[in-house]
């Protein structure tokens, strides 16, 4: 029995843009609208496909012309206090503390989820997904995209804030009595068929 799981982050929004927080009722921008249009996805990967449920991943899906299930496990963080805020007035506002939070994600924002907690969310959810025989696509975000990493590979969580994952982003991971790495942030035009 193997596995294989596309992550695909969710195309860009204003606050991907723009170096805020993101809020899970933010739209697309409209450049992030039209490159998720013009992204494919192979067709092995259109039976099982999942998304977070925020309104960016459902924007993501309906350019792809993806027909998809909601699912909890792959909700971005809540941002708490700092939802839609930029990293420039967090830090003015509250010098330093953006840099406390990025050196120990087992920490959450003020109000808000840390990575150690999404790391046990999507992971729980990565648990049953390499029970299913066959391809399966995630739409997420980058932050759940990297706790999914630390999960399926044993990584630290503080490593996987080093890793930059762009919107529209693809990581491929296959289990087959464990979770291997097969790529790391392919675009669209990379996908093997």
């Amino acid at each position: 029995m193997a596995t294989t799981l596309l992550l695909i982050s969710i195309a860009a929004t204003a606050s991907s843009r723009e170096g805020r927080f993101p809020n899970p009722a933010e739209p697309l921008d409209p450049t992030g609208a039209r490159d998720a249009v013009r992204s494919a996805l192979p067709d092995r990967f259109r039976i099982a496909v999942h998304r977070s449920p925020a309104r960016a991943a459902a924007e993501t899906a309906a350019a792809m012309g993806l027909a998809t299930q909601e699912q909890a496990a792959l909700a971005d963080l809540s941002h708490g206090a700092w939802t839609g805020r930029s990293f420039a007035d967090i830090e003015s506002a509250e010098p330093g503390s953006i840099e406390r939070w990025l050196a120990d994600p087992t920490q959450g924002v003020p109000g808000g989820d840390s990575m150690e907690q999404a790391r046990r969310r999507v992971g729980a959810w990565l648990d049953e997904v390499a029970a299913f025989d066959g391809p399966v696509c995630a739409i997420t975000h980058p932050m759940i995209v990297r706790a999914a990493l630390s999960h399926a590979l044993g990584l630290p969580l503080h490593a996987t804030l080093a890793v930059d994952v762009a919107p529209l982003s693809r990581t491929v991971l296959s289990f087959n009595r464990t979770w291997r790495l097969q790529s790391l942030g392919l675009a669209s035009e990379s996908m093997p068929s």
